[in-house]
């Protein structure tokens, strides 16, 4: 991905699209202060520089039914690049698993996991301490309830050097 100037309408532009994806291309324009055409010229720029990964819905699952989200903190058996590449592998392919993230640190992954229930969390880390994935302990953390979500704060994060 390489980088591209942004100035501050295409931080407007990103900060809109990241809180209401499915906006009307004209009431984007219009939010911006632009015409509709160089607003989407911009739009197509910054989709080109692989600035915007995709375009998703934001599902309210508590509307499907039953369901656990558990963060869970994991710690690997050794800490060489063999050993991360092994366990990123076992977890890519587990779609419970809808988040994972690499640290620095104390421990050495964060996943977050949704699942119907408790009981098939525990089927699941069963399953991945089988696979031989390299797992020294994991330790994991029920949400109880979502208190915040929001898009990241894009115009903190535009570092100017760009």
């Amino acid at each position: 991905m390489s980088r591209i100037a942004l100035d501050d309408r295409d931080l407007r532009i990103l900060t809109i699209l990241s809180r209401e994806g499915r906006i009307a291309k004209a009431e984007l324009a219009r939010r911006v202060n632009l015409s509709p055409t160089p607003c989407w010229q911009r739009l197509d720029r910054m989709l080109r520089a692989g600035l915007i990964r995709g375009f998703r819905a934001e599902i309210e699952l508590a509307q499907l039914g039953p369901h656990v989200t558990v963060f869970v903190m994991i710690e690997l058996d050794t800490h060489r690049a063999e050993s991360f590449r092994l366990f990123e592998a076992s977890i890519a392919a587990i779609e419970e698993i809808t988040d994972a993230w690499a640290l620095g640190g104390g421990y050495d992954y964060l996943l977050r996991v949704i699942v119907p229930d408790v009981a098939a969390y525990q089927t699941l880390m069963d399953s991945l301490l089988e696979r031989r994935a390299g797992l020294k302990r994991y330790y994991s953390y029920i949400v109880t309830k979502p208190v915040k979500s929001a898009p990241p704060p894009l115009h903190l994060l535009q570092d100017g050097s760009s």
